[in-house]
């Protein structure tokens, strides 16, 4: 199981903070989040390879996080959004992503006018992605999310009816550990899930709210999690995806994993 670092815990810093970080962080692989100071582009690409090249390090890509909602009633916005998710693929491949990462799509106000039609929107935009993913050879998985946030897919028997629904082998899953604990979800995924699961979020919390806390600054019985990962002979990433105490995350997932 290789530890990698998101990017996340710098988003609210300037592009150059970012490269700088790049450059001296401790692990190869690398999320990058394509959202506000760090949305990428054709330009910021190309300063990202050099510094890759120079480190030997690998991505993964997050898709944008902001106002983003696969499952919108409002053809324009969703056309907007799936346009911004497709230009947000074609940069992962080029940057020889591993994988792109992105969340389902969200009930809205009037969804209980309109029985099912969320479920059907977020189906269709997720097919379109995948054969926008398939074009430019880039990998997808989609995320697990937390309460109280209103995202179409939660539980583990949400994704598994999902996956039936979609038709498709194509999609992988990212496990947000941190999302599956405050859902009371874990061991759920694990059970039904992990033949999906291919990369992994891990962040800390108290089971109440998505804080991003350090690795064990929370109640998340993480020598546990780690011997999930192990029983289900798990080889992606784990990818620490904590907004504070980094270092100090970095150096104790690297002791759970080596005593699991």
């Amino acid at each position: 199981m290789e530890i990698g670092l998101s990017m996340l815990y710098c988003l609210r810093y300037p592009f150059a903070y970012l490269l700088r970080q790049l450059s001296e962080i401790e692990v190869n692989h690398v999320e990058l989040v394509d959202e506000g100071l760090h949305t990428l582009s054709s330009r910021r690409v190309n300063a990202i390879r050099k510094v890759a090249q120079a480190r030997g390090l690998q991505f993964t890509v997050h898709a944008p996080l902001v106002d983003v909602n696969l499952a919108s009633p409002n053809v324009s916005f969703r056309r907007a959004t799936l346009k911004r998710l497709k230009r947000s693929i074609y940069l992962s491949s080029q940057l020889d992503s591993r994988l792109w990462v992105f969340h389902s799509g969200l009930q809205t106000g009037v969804s209980h006018l309109y029985p099912g039609q969320d479920w059907e929107l977020n189906l269709k935009s997720v097919r379109e992605l995948l054969d926008a993913a398939e074009e430019y050879g880039v990998e997808l998985a989609i995320e697990n999310t937390p309460d109280p946030f209103p995202f179409i897919l939660k539980t583990a028997d949400e994704f598994v009816r999902f996956y039936g629904d979609l038709g498709r082998s194509d999609l992988a899953l990212t496990l947000d550990v941190a999302h599956a604990h405050i859902n009371g979800q874990l061991s759920r995924f694990f059970e039904r899930l992990s033949d999906k699961i291919v990369h992994a979020h891990l962040h800390d919390n108290h089971g109440e709210f998505d804080y991003h806390l350090g690795i064990g600054r929370g109640n998340i019985n993480w020598p546990e999690v780690t011997q999930m990962f192990k029983k289900i002979n798990y080889k992606g990433a784990l990818i620490i995806e904590s907004e504070t105490n980094i270092e100090e995350s970095i150096q104790t997932l690297k002791t759970l994993v080596q005593n699991a």
